[in-house]
């Protein structure tokens, strides 16, 4: 059944518009946006937040970890709330909407609904969650696990990767307190939340290519990850060392490596999804030389799926060929330290309910998994109903080309609306 079509007014664009401007502003000079999760960076866009929400007249909360939330009250306080967000946080120049947009989202929500004098039925809690991108420090959803008090107490200890000190140090300089983050105090109440729902930029070429401008999301890729794995081998001269006679962690390492391509390949032509990548790759540059066999590489390992089963394949064929490799060439490999999420399916019920609102919304869609990690993904391994959005992007992510027009981003917003006037 089609149903008037929701508008989102000029003046709600005006105002997203001018809050991504805000945002950026900071950055005209440089090449992208970093905003450092725990840093200054970061910290100035919750304060932006703060100063958004109360423009809108918002009841402002902060949590133990820093984390925002803006509270837009209902016709109903007994029920549970809807919770709309993202996080604040970038990788190092990366883009202006990672994140920002999901956050951006929830205000021009509750601006749409104040503006037209829509009360929903339920509370309406936007969230600015903190320090998601793993890159700053080795741990995945860290603003967003704090909230529900699920932060594991050893993350606190983890150094952040440019400055060496901890979680714990950069959480007290941004005014949070982490004895208490440690000690599981949570601001959001998991019996006191209906839904969390979170607008993020798509970080591939999906929709772009198909030439529609929301997805909407079936579940969120899981991951193992070995951040510092190595290979160790023995050093010899390129020219004496007969092939047979080699422990070349270089070439170990490429077997390695093409195992992983070929079981990938295998999976997909079974018709399961994955992606394997090794991001970074070196020999020890105090040792290597042009004429040295390498006797050791460094490499990391970033593996991902949303089937659980994917995964334990994946790592099962990564020790498989380890071994094997041993035992052939005469090397050791050294994974290091584990890291890595669980795969988060999406709402069944909501991402259905999305499709009927988008087709009676006359809002062009399609469905698509999320390749990676997103804050939505703590909600649903908590039990929480969840479900993204993906907005046409049209030069990906974690770079600063990203990019999003305006009136996609409108069409991501009008979709939430329906949504939450039920």
């Amino acid at each position: 059944m089609k149903q008037t079509p929701i508008s989102v007014d000029v003046a709600d664009m005006a105002l997203a518009e001018r809050l991504f401007a805000d945002l950026a502003a900071p950055y005209a000079d440089e090449v992208g946006i970093t905003r450092d999760a725990y840093g200054p960076g970061e910290q100035r866009a919750h304060e932006r937040f703060i100063e958004a929400a109360k423009s809108l007249g918002l009841e402002l909360h902060q949590d133990a970890a820093g984390n925002h939330f803006a509270r837009l009250p209902g016709s109903d306080p007994t029920l549970p709330a809807w919770l709309i967000g993202s996080h604040l946080d970038s990788v190092p120049q990366g883009g202006n909407y990672d994140g920002a947009a999901g956050v951006i989202a929830g205000l021009t929500v509750v601006s749409r609904l104040k503006a037209t004098g829509i009360t929903p039925r339920r509370d309406m809690i936007v969230a600015a969650f903190r320090a998601e991108e793993s890159t700053w420090f080795p741990a995945s959803y860290i603003g967003s696990r704090a909230a529900l008090g699920r932060l594991d107490t050893t993350t606190l200890s983890l150094p952040r990767a440019d400055t060496g000190r901890s979680l714990a140090e950069h959480l007290r300089d941004c005014g949070g307190d982490p004895e208490a983050v440690a000690a599981g105090d949570a601001w959001l109440d998991l019996d006191r939340l209906h839904a969390m729902l979170e607008l993020h930029i798509e970080q591939g070429p999906t929709l772009e290519h198909a030439g529609i401008p929301i997805g909407i999301v079936t579940g969120i890729a899981g991951s193992f990850r070995y951040r510092q794995a190595r290979c160790l081998g023995e050093w010899g001269h390129s020219g004496a060392v007969a092939r047979t006679h080699r422990h070349d962690a270089l070439m170990a390492f490429c077997a390695l490596a093409t195992a992983l391509e070929h079981e990938w390949s295998e999976l997909e032509a079974e018709g399961f999804s994955a992606t394997v990548t090794v991001g970074q790759i070196a020999t020890p540059p105090d040792q290597h030389a042009f004429s040295k066999i390498p006797g050791e590489i460094g490499f990391c390992l970033d593996v991902r799926s949303e089937c659980p089963q994917t995964l334990e394949r994946l790592e099962h064929r990564l020790f498989a060929s380890a071994r094997h490799l041993e035992a052939e060439r005469g090397v050791r490999f050294d994974f290091g330290v584990r890291t890595g999420s669980t795969p988060a399916p999406m709402s069944p019920a909501l991402t259905e309910r999305c499709q009927i609102l988008a087709e009676a919304i006359d809002l062009a869609h399609m469905t698509l998994p999320s390749g990676a990690g997103h804050d939505a993904a703590t909600f649903a391994n908590a039990g929480v109903p969840a479900q993204m959005l993906f907005v046409r992007n049209q030069n990906g992510s974690h770079n600063p080309n990203e990019a999003m027009r305006l009136e996609d981003f409108a069409e991501g917003v009008r979709l939430l609306v329906a949504l939450v006037q039920e």
